[in-house]
């Protein structure tokens, strides 16, 4: 009985260690899909903020012209 015990126990150690092998590994590309993510928000960040200075821009040079 003792020996069908320990074979039970091996088996879950055993199953425990494939899902802490698969977690490690989903763990890893969810950081990897974070690093993405962030480098895209800056990069949106960015171009928004570009966009907006241009639209500014615009707008100052159509006012400029209407008081001309």
């Amino acid at each position: 009985m003792q020996d069908d015990e320990l074979k039970a126990l091996e088996a879950k150690v055993e199953q425990l260690i494939q899902a802490m092998g698969q977690l490690q590994s989903e763990n890893s590309n969810l950081r990897a899909q974070q690093t993405q993510l962030m480098t895209e928000r800056t990069d949106l960040l960015q171009k928004t903020e570009l966009a907006r200075t241009r639209v500014e821009t615009m707008i100052t040079r159509l006012k400029a012209l209407e008081q001309e």
